[in-house]
């Protein structure tokens, strides 16, 4: 903010021509007259600030010294009434004037007083937009400026009816800006003769279009975000045979162009823009009588058809963009070849297909600037015609299978080239380097290819003006050079996901001192991560996770004040967390995942206002939570795998923002804390495998969860039936997507938030991975290996959108509720090691979803769900261990059939009812084996009792056996 007291200082610099003072604190009255002796100045910007009125121009009798000012720009400020006249000195100069976009401080515009200090000879004024303090504009006021050929209506508020528009022959430029065009505006419009420039924008109003046709001279004409623009435009705009430029961008046209006529007949055209539309169809042939045509922009429409085989025959092109359509490209791009000033031109988010009958020995005949092929299709080799490019400048060329070998060729042909962008395709081979350095390239993005061998030593000498650098997900090797050092100007290097080892060279440290974000993360590299040497400290972005780094966090990055995101987890870092990592005030994530760190969370850490994410997991972190953890921004806490313990604090809960809570594997005790009903934006609750009691509190129903893990606890009581899951859907202004680390639930399956931001579910040998917006989808409950003991809630059953629920090891009774057939979308139902009793519904085998099932070591009884879906193959025996009651397929046992003495019809009736889940009678089964056992032991006792012989007989053969087993044993075992 420079403040009024800057004009003193400017007045001096006779020789300015342009003069902007936009933004700079001018306020109040401004003594224009101390700029008298600027006489060259011909332009003079003072929008954005707060200027009221300007000070008396004259000074000592004589007229300003602003004699040649052509242009003068007063937009948003904050003028009294008398602006206008205030003006009055320009009035011989000045040929275009900017006032709109500010309110007045004392009511509306003074005409007379405008008039009255002769305003009205500014000869070719433009005047944009004046707004008075009742938000509404008189054209009558206009009558000032007779000679005005410049009128832009630029307001936000209601448009007033142009009815009325004094006679302004001049008039040549009028742009209109405002949602509430009213609909016979361009009849009034049409009345306007001399016309040449029309720009309508922003309204919503259905406009009728027959006045622009009496507009003769119309040369350019836009019409942007006109949402009821008439569909037959097209057709109708042919009238105007002296347009030059048309643009019709984002006004919700649809249906297919004309085939002749309308729009082909506009044979002086020269740009033509009508993006952002819903325009279907191929281009017709009678495109080709457009031979003006310099700038086309179909951009961001439905068009199709193959460009091979349509008759583009606009010679004079220049500019082409055709994005974000279904045409059919060749990569080739042979049709264009004819297009001898063709400098642009961008196909990105179409089909690109290699062109099996591309002429090799053809050059083309344009030497083009930019160059996007970007998404989607398969491009083939590289294309030829690049070879013959010598004026490239921009080159994107992503995500279409290219093959062949990494293009130096293209840095030598090509010294201006200042962008190539090869990534997501599938070049082979080694990363050379061009014969001679490149010194204009600037970004470079070769990520996701299949380039292996070394990064050439001389990288960084040959590229040294690279600002960003991409060359990850690759397969390179061997170390870092240390010619890196050499990029001084670089601001953000990629080398992650390769095979790189060795250590950071401490060069990189030293000179890259512009960088902004490093990521080397998934390599080899090891060592300390930086030494004491080092300057990286504009660093806003480090990754360096997935290494083999040792020793301690280093000081050197106390430096980094700006620094928002660290990230080395899954190394070998041992320490402690340092406490100047409090003194980042800006750090938003930390990410220290599985490595060798250990002692308390630092108090220093609640000094980090804006933190969002702390994942500190799968390290040896003691002590308890800091109470301060909830003055925090915390949209993730990750602390599994820790020796945490104590109860969880309530203070916890004021965390508001909390999306992801994960403290499982710890030594958590106590209840789950009742106040956790407060986190209205917690998605995921994840306290699994620590030493919590008491019951599942209730308020954890007023949670729209996701996931809830309360695993291996000694949870009581019964389950809430109001607990509830739903799919993930992200939270407003939520921007950070990481979910964590791997954590377990359950013994039988588990789930895993990987580093890359995916989910995997793995029940027994079989995984599911779910990875951005299918997270959305992804829900589940784990409240095994508990003591909650009652029935299955029936409302469970209502869980649409579960994909996993495991109640195992636990004490529940009672059925399996029906209900649960209702789970469309389960893959993983675990119900075992329970008491539960009664049949297995049948109606689970509608779960066709469903890839594991386990009701092992409960107390059910008759058959299993048929043998049908799902359920005829992928659950064997395992899934029912431990139900003596249960027969039939796929358990060995069979069930009997018990068939009574009746009629066939009643006979087959009852076979029916045993095959459709029937199964015997246990108690009489267990009456009747009673009885016959009491009956035969009674039959021998009374047979012994009454015959002495035989009874004699029993006793000797008793006394054998005895005696047989007594030598047998001393014969074979010799004590």
């Amino acid at each position: 903010m420079l403040g009024t007291n800057i004009l003193s200082y400017v007045g001096n610099l006779s020789s300015l021509k342009t003069l902007y003072m936009e933004r700079c604190g001018l306020e109040g009255t401004i003594q224009i007259q101390e700029l008298n002796n600027l006489i060259n100045l011909k332009e003079l910007y003072l929008s954005g600030n707060r200027i009221e009125s300007f000070g008396s121009f004259l000074e000592d009798g004589r007229q300003s010294g602003l004699i040649n000012l052509e242009l003068l720009s007063l937009t948003l400020n904050v003028f009294n009434n008398s602006i206008l006249s205030s003006l009055g000195p320009f009035s011989k100069s000045l040929k275009r004037l900017y006032i709109y976009g500010y309110s007045f401080s004392e009511g509306s515009i003074d005409i007379e007083d405008a008039r009255e200090r002769g305003l009205k000879n500014v000869k070719g004024a433009g005047l944009v937009a004046v707004q008075a303090a009742n938000n509404s504009f008189l054209p009558q006021s206009l009558i000032i400026f007779p000679l005005l050929k410049s009128l832009h209506f630029e307001s936000y508020v209601e448009m007033v009816t142009l009815e009325g528009l004094p006679n302004l022959n001049n008039l040549e430029e009028l742009l209109v800006d405002g949602p509430s065009l009213y609909t016979n505006i361009l009849e009034d419009i049409g009345k306007l003769n001399s016309l040449r420039v029309l720009s309508l924008r922003h309204s919503e109003t259905n406009l009728s279009i027959q006045g622009l046709f009496h507009l003769k001279n119309l040369e350019s004409l836009e019409m942007s975000e006109l949402s009821l623009l008439e569909n037959n435009f097209f057709e109708k705009i042919g009238a105007l045979n002296s347009l030059k430029m048309l643009s019709l961008s984002n006004c919700e046209l649809n249906g297919t162009l004309p085939t002749q006529g309308g729009i082909c007949n506009l044979a002086s055209l020269e740009e033509l823009d009508i993006n952002h539309n819903s325009l279907v169809g191929t281009l017709p042939d009678c495109f080709s009588n457009l031979t003006f045509l310099r700038r086309l922009d179909l951009s961001s429409n439905q068009f199709s058809g193959n460009l091979s085989l349509s008759s583009l025959k606009m010679a004079s092109m220049e500019y082409t963009d055709l994005s974000n359509n279904q045409f059919q490209i060749p990569s080739s791009l042979q049709p264009f070849f004819n297009h001898s000033k063709l400098k642009h031109f961008n196909g990105d988010n179409n089909h690109i297909f290699a062109d099996q009958t591309e002429l090799h020995s053809l050059a083309p005949q344009f030497q083009l600037n930019f160059i996007s092929l970007s998404c989607c299709g398969n491009g083939g080799t590289l294309p030829k015609f690049l070879h013959y490019q010598h004026e490239l400048q921009y080159v994107y060329l992503t995500h279409i299978n290219l093959t062949g070998e990494f293009p130096s060729w293209l840095l030598e042909n090509n010294t201006q080239l200042e962008t190539l962008m090869l990534l997501n395709n599938s070049l082979l081979g080694h990363l050379k380097l061009p014969f001679h350095p490149s010194m204009k390239l600037s970004e470079l993005d070769i990520s996701d290819n299949f380039l292996d061998g070394h990064i050439p030593i001389e990288f960084g000498k040959y590229l040294s003006g690279l600002g960003f650098l991409n060359i990850s997900k690759n397969s390179l090797d061997g170390g870092i050079p240390s010619s890196i050092g050499d990029m001084k100007l670089l601001q953000v290097l990629d080398l992650s996901n390769n095979r790189l080892s060795g250590i950071i060279p401490e060069s990189l440290a030293m000179n890259c001192s512009n960088l902004q974000v490093l990521m080397l993360s998934n390599n080899r590299l090891q060592g300390q991560m930086f030494s004491s040497n080092f300057r990286l400290t504009k660093l806003k972005q480090l990754q360096l996770a997935s290494n083999n780094f040792t020793g301690v966090i280093p000081n050197s990055l106390a430096n980094c004040s700006v620094l928002l995101k660290i990230d080395i987890g899954d190394n070998h870092i041992s320490g402690r967390i340092p406490q100047w990592i409090g003194n980042l005030t800006f750090l938003q994530e930390i990410i220290m995942v599985n490595n060798h760190i250990e002692g308390p969370i630092p108090m220093e850490i609640c000094n980090l206002g804006v933190l969002k994410l702390l994942d500190i997991s799968i390290n040896n972190i003691s002590g308890t939570l800091p109470p301060c953890l909830s003055s925090n921004w915390f949209n993730h806490l990750h602390l599994s795998r820790n020796r945490l313990q104590g109860p969880i604090p309530d203070s916890l809960c004021n965390r508001t923002n909390m999306v992801t809570l994960d403290l499982s594997q710890n030594q958590f005790s106590g209840n789950i804390p009742t106040c956790i009903g407060e986190l209205s934006q917690l998605r995921y609750l994840v306290l699994g495998h620590n030493k919590l009691e008491g019951e599942i509190p209730h308020q954890l129903c007023q949670l729209d969860l996701s996931l809830i893990d309360l695993s291996h606890n000694n949870l009581s009581g019964v389950i809430p039936s109001c607990l509830n899951v739903t799919a993930f859907e992200e939270v407003a202004g939520d921007s950070t997507n990481y979910l964590g680390p791997p954590w377990v639930v359950g013994s039988m399956s588990f789930v895993m938030f990987s580093m890359d931001g995916s989910i995997m579910l793995t029940t027994k040998n079989i995984s599911y991975s779910y990875k951005g917006k299918i997270l959305r989808f992804l829900s589940g409950i784990n409240l095994a290996f508990n003591k909650l003991i009652g029935n299955i809630p029936q409302e469970m059953g209502y869980f649409h959108d579960i994909v996993m629920l495991n109640l195992s090891h636990n004490s529940l009774s009672g059925a399996i509720p029906p209900s649960l057939s209702k789970l469309g979308k389960i893959e993983s139902l675990d119900l075992s090691y329970n008491n539960l009793s009664g049949s297995i519904p049948r109606e689970l085998v509608e779960l066709y979803s469903l890839a594991y099932f386990n009701v092992s070591y409960n107390n059910l009884s008759g058959k299993p769900p048929p043998r049908s879906a799902q359920f005829a193959s992928d659950f064997d025996e395992n899934s029912y261990w431990g139900n003596p009651l249960l027969c039939g397929e796929p358990l060995p046992k069979t069930c009997s059939k018990v068939i009574e003495p009746s009629s066939s019809n009643s006979t087959k009736e009852h076979d029916d009812d045993q095959e459709d889940g029937g199964f015997m009678d246990v108690e009489s089964f267990y009456v009747t084996f009673a009885v016959s056992h009491t009956v035969v032991l009674l039959g021998i006792v009374a047979v012994l009792y009454i015959n002495p012989y035989w009874r004699q007989a029993w006793f000797y053969f008793i006394e054998r056996v005895i005696t047989t087993c007594l030598y047998f044993v001393k014969d074979k075992f010799s004590f």
